[in-house]
């Protein structure tokens, strides 16, 4: 029986569709059969995410697809997913996380000259660099990886770029080595909730399905995962809101949850807590963040 998979149609969805089809080829015979979607995030790369919707513009005609049962499985970026699950489906799976830092690309933060200029469609990196280097200004700029490292590549020689912000994981996925990059670290720009992480959602009532899309689950991936989401879920956060959560391991064998939320003002406040993993400390992170806001 093929596996039908409803995936959106840019060369690093493609990759992650791969990825589980490869994966899920480890454990059952059926191949995997791409179903391209074209979401509201897809077709209008102008306008700035926040302003059309936020997160759910990336996976809502996605998730469509599963529930009317043109496709059986819908594989995401975890980063774009809403907090809120549509009621019938369920996440069965999230295999090996990748890299969750943010990455400069084009300098490094140390020698970025005076006023320099940052490419980035996100709050949450405009804040926490802001922060760390007031003199900086900032640019909307969105579409596909390739497309954002030409803008970098026809600033060479107008200057009007000196540096773009872009997830470690989507370049090491796609193979892409820019000559100059400075990986950020999530103690200096917290990442945005489930950076890195693949998460495969199917319908909630189809057993046969969410018993082989659990033996392609990583169990650590997972619940960090579970604590961020559980910030996010807190925190009622999209990706209009500053705010960002990074869930690693500890050395007591718990889970340690950094939490980043900006107020008004632009003033970066910052949170990290340590406890057993799971969405009850990521929650526990966003309401001390609240707190100090108000």
């Amino acid at each position: 029986m093929t596996i039908r998979a409803a995936t959106r149609g840019s060369a690093l969805a493609r990759w992650q569709t791969a990825h589980i089809a490869r994966l899920l080829a480890e454990h059952a015979s059926s191949p995997v059969e791409d179903v391209i979607v074209s979401t509201m995030g897809d077709r209008d790369v102008t306008t700035p995410i926040h302003a059309i919707g936020g997160k759910g513009v990336f996976v809502k005609e996605v998730q469509a697809a599963v529930l009317d049962g043109r496709a059986d499985l819908a594989v995401h970026s975890a980063k774009d997913l809403p907090a809120e699950t549509p009621d019938g489906l369920v996440i069965a799976a999230v295999p090996a996380r990748g890299s969750a830092r943010d990455m400069l690309v084009g300098s490094t933060l140390a020698t970025l000259p005076p006023e320099a200029t940052v490419g980035t469609g996100s709050v949450r990196r405009r804040v926490q660099l802001a922060d760390r280097r007031p003199d900086l200004r900032f640019v909307e700029i969105r579409g596909n990886i390739d497309t954002r490292l030409a803008l970098l590549d026809a600033s060479s020689s107008s200057a009007s770029l000196d540096a773009i912000v872009m997830a470690e994981a989507a370049l090491d996925r796609l193979g892409r080595s820019p000559s100059i990059v400075d990986p950020l670290d999530p103690v200096v720009v917290v990442p945005q909730v489930g950076q890195g992480a693949l998460a495969v959602e199917c319908r909630a009532d189809d057993h046969e399905l969410l018993e082989l899309l659990g033996r392609i689950e990583d169990a650590p991936s997972r619940r960090q995962l579970d604590t961020e989401r559980g910030f996010l879920m807190e925190l009622g956060g999209d990706c209009d809101l500053p705010a960002g959560a990074h869930a690693s391991p500890n050395d007591r064998g718990e889970m340690r949850c950094r939490g980043v939320l900006a107020d008004d003002a632009g003033r970066v406040h910052r949170v990290e807590l340590d406890g057993p993993a799971g969405p009850a400390l990521g929650a526990a992170v966003a309401r001390m963040l609240r707190s100090r806001l108000g």
